[in-house]
C-alpha cells in the first residue's frame, strides 16, 4: 500500500510504497558508505600482500589506528545526526533556506572543530596507542599510519556535514558518487606507495596512511562542488555565511554531542576490547605461532585475527548503518510533516527489509564462504584459524545487527539521541569490555571468548532499541 503525502508539508522523499521509498533512498547511500568504507579493507588486503611479519603486525596496527582516528573524527562526524535531523524537517515544512542555513552552520563547525581535534589526536597517538597496543613492532606500525590519517579528520568531519543534508533533502547519491571517485582514488594511491611501483618510494602501512589522507579531501571537494551547483546555491543558500550563528549552530549540536559521546563510548569501548586482544598476544604463545613467517619471527595472531574480522564485519556495519541513516531521512521527513504514523510503518518496513537482507549476508559470512571471506584479507594460516570462529559466530548475529543499527539511525531521525547515548554508553562499560575480559582472560575461553561478550552486547543493543521504538515516544519531539 502506498503512502500519500501528508498535508501540507509533503515531500517527494517519503511518497510512494513504503519499501519501494526505502530502498530508492537506501541503495545510494548503502553503494556510497560502502565505497567510502572500501578505503580501509583495501588496506587490509593489501597490506596482506606484503612479507611476513610486515603484513601481520600492519594488520595489526589498522584496528586500533582506526579507533583512535574514530574517536577524534568520528566524534565530530556525530555532527551529522543533527544536521540531517533538522535539515530533513526543514525541509519536508517547505523552507529550504532554513534547510540550507543548517548545512551553512554544520560546515563552518566541522572547519573550525576539525582543525582542533587533528591537533589533539597528534598529541595523544603516543600515549594511546601505548595503551592499546602491547607489541612494539605493531606500535611503530600504527604511527606510521595516522601520523597521515590524523590529517583527515577535518575532511572526514565536513564531509559527514555535506552528507547529512544531501541526505536529509533525499539526495543520496550525492555521498555515493563522491565515494566511489574516492574508493577508485584510493586504490591506484595504495598501489603507488604501499608497495613503491612507478617511481614512488615504498612506504609500506604509512603508504596507506597517506592514500587515505589524500583520498578523504579529493571526496570532500567532489561534496562541496555539488554544494556549488546552481539549483542548490540559488535554493539553499549553503554557503551564505550571515545564516551562520551561534544558535544555529547550537540547535545542531544539542542533538548531536548525544550521538558524539555515544561515538566515543563506542570506540572507546572497543579500544579496551582491542586492547584486551592485544594483551592476549602479549602473554599467551599464540602471538609467537608464526609458521608462515621466515625464521619464526612472531607475528601478533589475535590482534591480526581481530582486525580481519572487523575488516569484513565493518562493510556488514557500514550497510546497516547507510540503510539506517535513509531511515532516519524517511523518519523525520514524516515528523516534519506531521505524520508520526508514517515515520513508524518506515522503521519497521526499514526492520524487515534489513532482516531479510542481511540475514542473506549474514549466512555468507558466517555459515557458507566464512573461510573465503577471510582468506581475502589473510594469508596467514594462523590469522585465519583464529578468526574463523569468531566470524562464523558475527555472521549469524548479523540479522540482529542491522536491525540494531537501522532503529538507533531512526531515533537519531526523531531526534532521540540521549537514549541512545545512554544506552551505548551502559552497554560498553558495562558489558562488552569487563564480560569480555571475563571470558577471554580470566576464564581462559581466549579470542573465541572475547567475541562472545561482543556477540552478547548486539543481542542487549538490539533489544533496548526495539522497545525504545515501539514505545513511540520519540513521536512527540520537537526540532
Amino acid at each position: 500500500m502506498a503512502l500519500p503525502p501528508s498535508a501540507p508539508g509533503a515531500s517527494v522523499a517519503t511518497v510512494g510504497s513504503p519499501y519501494r521509498v526505502v530502498l530508492r533512498l537506501a541503495t545510494p547511500t548503502v553503494l556510497g558508505m560502502l565505497a567510502q568504507s572500501a578505503v580501509n579493507e583495501i588496506d587490509i588486503i593489501f597490506l596482506s600482500w606484503i612479507p611476513c611479519p610486515e603484513s601481520s603486525n600492519a594488520q595489526a596496527a589498522l584496528l586500533p589506528s582506526l579507533i583512535l582516528l574514530w574517536l577524534c573524527g568520528g566524534s565530530l562526524s556525530a555532527i551529522s545526526v543533527g544536521t540531517q535531523a533538522i535539515a530533513a524537517r526543514r525541509f519536508a515544512e517547505k523552507r529550504p533556506t532554513d534547510a540550507g542555513a543548517v548545512l551553512a552552520n554544520s560546515w563552518t563547525f566541522s572547519l573550525a572543530a576539525g582543525i582542533v581535534f587533528t591537533l589533539l589526536g597528534y598529541l595523544a597517538m603516543p600515549s594511546v596507542l601505548g595503551l592499546l597496543i602491547r607489541v612494539p613492532e605493531v606500535r611503530e606500525a600504527a604511527k606510521s599510519y595516522l601520523g597521515w590519517r590524523l590529517l583527515g579528520i577535518t575532511s572526514m568531519a565536513m564531509t559527514f556535514s555535506f552528507k547529512a543534508f544531501f541526505d536529509g533533502i533525499g539526495k543520496t547519491h550525492v555521498h555515493m558518487v563522491a565515494s566511489v571517485v574516492m574508493n577508485i582514488l584510493n586504490v591506484v594511491l595504495c598501489l603507488t606507495f604501499i608497495f613503491g611501483r612507478w617511481g614512488a618510494p615504498r612506504m609500506g602501512i604509512a603508504g596507506a596512511g597517506f592514500a587515505g589522507f589524500v583520498s578523504t579531501w579529493v571526496g570532500l571537494a567532489i561534496m562541496i562542488g555539488w554544494a556549488l551547483l546552481e539549483r542548490y546555491r540559488r535554493e539553499f543558500a549553503p554557503f551564505a555565511l550571515g545564516r551562520v550563528s551561534r544558535r544555529g549552530t547550537w540547535e545542531i549540536l544539542r542533538l548531536s554531542i548525544p550521538s558524539a559521546v555515544a561515538t566515543v563510548a563506542v570506540m572507546t569501548g572497543f579500544a579496551l576490547f582491542s586492547s584486551i586482544v592485544s594483551h592476549l598476544d602479549a602473554v599467551s604463545h599464540a602471538s609467537l605461532v608464526s609458521p608462515d613467517c621466515p625464521g619464526g619471527q612472531a607475528q601478533a595472531v589475535n590482534s591480526a585475527a581481530t582486525a580481519v574480522i572487523v575488516g569484513v564485519l565493518k562493510l556488514t556495519f557500514t550497510a546497516c548503518l547507510a540503510f539506517g541513516t535513509s531511515t532516519a531521512t524517511l523518519v523525520s521527513q514524516s515528523l516534519g510533516e506531521g505524520s508520526p504514523e508514517k515515520a513508524t510503518r518506515f522503521g519497521w518496513v526499514s526492520v524487515r527489509l534489513g532482516l531479510v537482507i542481511f540475514g542473506v549476508v549474514g549466512l555468507i559470512e558466517g555459515v557458507f564462504f566464512t573461510p573465503q571471506l577471510l582468506g581475502v584479507l589473510t594469508q596467514s594460516s594462523a590469522v585465519l584459524a583464529a578468526a574463523l570462529g569468531p566470524m562464523r559466530l558475527m555472521g549469524i548475529c548479523t540479522p540482529l545487527i542491522a536491525t540494531g543499527m537501522i532503529l538507533t539511525q531512526a531515533l537519531f531521525g526523531a531526534g532521540n539521541t540521549r537514549f541512545v547515548m545512554i544506552v551505548e554508553l551502559v552497554l560498553h562499560f558495562g558489558c562488552l569490555v569487563p564480560l569480555a575480559w571475563l571470558l577471554g582472560v580470566t576464564l581462559g575461553f581466549g579470542l573465541a571468548g572475547i567475541w562472545a561478550a561482543a556477540t552478547v552486547y548486539v543481542v542487549l543493543l538490539t533489544a533496548a532499541m526495539v522497545y525504545k521504538f515501539r514505545s513511540g515516544d520519540w513521536q512527540a519531539i520537537r526540532l
